[in-house]
């Protein structure tokens, strides 16, 4: 089945309702949001009374909670020694909040050494990682996200990746979302999506990917700039950003839309998901919403 949905908000009033209702007007039966704001620590307490009205509407509109996302906060690096034992709490916490959601999926970006290099990066992420899952007891698999090999960010190849999901001894704990812009950024050709799912099987294991991400790129391959782009209007394209989304073993994977929003105003998704429904691309259909709105 064909889990599709989007980045959707959380706030403060409605919380996962709010999420809920926004996923539900795209035509989405998924969606991922961040718990809070993903740029600082300030949090309000869960409510279990919106989480219950979230859940009754997404079982009355067919969204299947299960494949609901959440994003870890871009302030948590664990490869960062300097911030390391602010990263093992501070995600100690939201996977804390996630598990009062009801929510199984966290992605989590690996984070960057900082100039500490990323052999040493690659150690204190898993330092970090084992830290958090000895303290937290919980069932939320953290998703390490591909990246696209800016600055110092690591994540960038396959076999950065399997270096540390290898050193994390709880196994059941640790996974991958994949991101099609992080990956064309990174090098990676998706052109030929079942060798570069090969690829991934042979070195980490099919059987990891959690979530992937589906974003058009403004970039070329291998420009390592990681700016995203709606989807066929970038340079990988409708047809073969399809082929991901459709590619059997993926198919119980949840897809998620992290395009940018129109003219930094209004959301893209409907459309988007719309046309990943029906399979068809629809020329134009970007300035025809700039029209509409």
């Amino acid at each position: 089945m064909l889990y599709i949905g989007s980045h959707v908000s959380f706030d403060k009033k409605d919380q996962l309702l709010r999420s809920t209702k926004e996923a539900i007007s795209y035509g989405a039966n998924t969606f991922m949001f961040y718990t809070g704001a993903p740029q600082n620590t300030l949090r309000y307490s869960i409510s279990d009374e919106k989480t219950l009205e979230a859940l009754l509407l997404m079982k009355e509109n067919e969204v299947c909670f299960e494949q609901v996302v959440v994003h870890a906060p871009y302030i948590i690096n664990l490869a960062n020694a300097n911030n390391l034992e602010f990263g093992i709490r501070f995600l100690t916490e939201e996977l804390e909040r996630c598990e009062q959601l009801g929510v199984r999926r966290m992605v989590l970006h690996p984070g960057s050494h900082v100039g500490q290099g990323v052999e040493e990066g690659i150690e204190n992420i898993i330092r970090g990682l084992n830290a958090v899952f000895l303290n937290d007891h919980g069932h939320v698999k953290v998703l390490l996200e591909t990246m696209a090999g800016k600055g110092t960010e690591i994540g960038r190849n396959l076999e950065e990746l399997k270096k540390i999901i290898d050193g994390v001894t709880n196994q059941e704990r640790i996974g991958v979302c994949i991101d099609t812009c992080h990956l064309n950024d990174a090098g990676y050709d998706l052109s030929d999506f079942d060798s570069f799912l090969k690829k991934f099987d042979s070195i980490i294991g099919i059987d990891k990917i959690g979530c992937v991400h589906i974003n058009d790129s403004k970039n070329e391959r291998g420009a390592h700039k990681d700016r995203h782009e709606n989807l066929g209007y970038g340079t990988l394209g409708f047809d073969l950003l399809l082929k991901v989304i459709d590619h059997p073993l993926l198919e119980n994977v949840p897809k998620i839309l992290e395009t940018p929003f129109i003219n930094r105003e209004f959301a893209p998704y409907k459309k988007e998901i719309e046309m990943i429904r029906e399979k068809k691309w629809e020329d134009g259909w970007r300035e025809n919403l700039e029209k509409a709105n």
